[in-house]
C-alpha cells in the first residue's frame, strides 16, 4: 500500500513541496526567490518570509495536482524544522501543522542538513558507515554516519560557509549574486597567477574561510593601489583552488580516520564541477566511492525533506503539534534518543 509523504521546505529562499512514496518521487514543485534577492546581494530574511507566505498555498495545490492526489491520500507531512532563517522556517512549519491537524495525519520534523545527505538515496543507496560533506550557502560541515538516520558532527565552519564565501568575493568584484556559479565559470579560464593562503583551524575537521576572504580583499586593494588591472579569472582560480583543496583534503582525512568507503556530498556547492572532479579523483586514489545528488537535488528542495520524512515515518519518529522551529538545530539533537 502506498504511503504518500508530503515534504515542505522553506528554510531559506526556496518555497518547495514534494510528495514521495518510499524512495519514489511522485511530485515536486519549487518556487525560487533568487531573482528577488539579487538586488540585495544575498537573501533578505523579511522578504523571504513574505514570499513564502505568498507562494505556499499555490505550491501545495500544484504539488497535489502534479501527483494526481487528494490531501486525504497523504499518510504524513514532513517539514524542515531547522536550521534556517527563523521567519522562513515558521511559514513552512505552520503550513505543515495545519495540514497535519486538519487531516489527522502524523507530523515529521526534518533536519535540513541530514536531508541534504539523504538526497543521494534518490539514485544510490548509502553504504554505512559513511562520511558526509555538506557544502551550501550557509553551512560547511563534515558528518559521520555510522548507521541509518544517525549523524555525528565531526567539524564545521567557524565563520563563513563555502557558499557564503563565494558570494562575498563575488560582491567584492562587483560580479553579482549568487557568487558560486559566477566564480566557478571564471575559474575555468583562470591561470595560477595569484597565491592565496590556506585556512588553518585548531580542529582537523573544522573549516574557516574568513581569512581567505580577507586575503582576497587585501589582494584587490594591493593590485588597485599599484595601478594594476585585477584579473578576475585568475583571482577566481586562486580563490576556488584554496576552497576545493581544503574541502577535499579534510573530507578524505575524515574518511581515512573513520575507515569508511563511502563519501556523500550534499548542498548547493555540490554542483561545483571542480569539486566533483577533484573529490572523485582523490576518493578513487584511496579506494573509496563518492556520490553526489542529482543536480536538482543539491540545492534546497522539498523532495529530500519528504524522502527523509518517509524514513522517519517508518521508525515512527513523529512529533507533536506544539513543536517549534529551531534555526540553530544541531545534528546531534536530531539523532534518535
Amino acid at each position: 500500500m502506498a504511503k504518500y509523504v508530503l515534504g515542505i521546505e522553506t528554510s531559506c529562499d526556496e518555497t518547495s513541496m514534494a510528495i514521495v512514496d518510499g524512495q519514489h518521487l511522485v511530485a515536486h514543485i519549487t518556487a525560487s526567490q533568487i531573482q528577488q534577492h539579487q538586488r540585495f546581494g544575498g537573501v533578505f530574511p523579511e522578504l523571504a518570509s513574505r514570499l513564502h507566505t505568498e507562494q505556499i498555498s499555490l505550491i501545495f495545490t500544484e504539488t497535489l495536482s502534479q501527483a494526481g492526489l487528494k490531501v486525504t491520500d497523504l499518510s504524513a507531512v514532513a517539514v524542515t524544522r531547522g536550521p534556517g532563517l527563523i521567519g522562513a522556517l515558521h511559514i513552512g512549519l505552520q503550513a505543515a501543522k495545519i495540514i497535519a491537524a486538519f487531516y489527522q495525519i502524523p507530523l515529521l520534523a526534518v533536519h535540513h542538513h541530514a536531508a541534504h545527505l539523504e538526497a543521494i538515496r534518490f539514485t544510490t543507496p548509502i553504504v554505512y558507515p559513511a562520511i558526509g560533506l555538506i557544502v551550501s550557502g550557509g553551512h560547511t560541515q563534515l558528518v559521520y554516519l555510522p548507521k541509518p538516520l544517525v549523524y555525528e558532527l565531526l567539524g564545521q565552519t567557524q565563520d563563513d560557509a563555502v557558499g557564503e564565501s563565494y558570494d562575498k568575493v563575488s560582491r567584492m568584484l562587483g560580479l553579482g549574486y549568487p557568487g558560486g556559479p559566477i566564480l566557478e565559470r571564471l575559474a575555468l579560464t583562470g591561470q595560477p597567477h595569484y597565491r592565496l593562503p590556506s585556512p588553518v583551524t585548531q580542529s582537523p575537521f573544522d573549516f574557516s574561510f574568513s581569512g581567505l576572504k580577507t586575503a582576497v580583499a587585501q589582494l584587490i586593494r594591493q593590485e588597485t593601489s599599484e595601478g594594476k588591472t585585477m584579473q578576475h579569472s585568475n583571482l577566481a582560480f586562486a580563490f576556488q583552488k584554496v576552497i576545493i583543496d581544503t574541502l577535499v583534503e579534510k573530507t578524505i582525512a575524515a574518511a581515512k580516520r573513520y575507515s569508511v568507503q563511502h563519501i556523500l556530498v550534499g548542498g548547493g556547492v555540490a554542483l561545483n564541477q571542480s569539486l566533483r572532479k577533484q573529490l572523485t579523483a582523490a576518493s578513487v586514489a584511496q579506494g573509496m566511492t563518492v556520490d553526489f545528488p542529482l543536480p536538482w537535488a543539491c540545492t534546497d528542495n522539498a523532495a529530500m525533506i519528504a524522502l527523509l520524512g518517509s524514513s522517519l515515518l517508518a521508525q515512527q519518529r513523529t512529533v507533536d503539534l506544539d513543536i517549534g522551529v529551531d534555526p540553530n538545530w544541531s545534528l546531534s539533537d536530531f539523532n534518535p534518543k
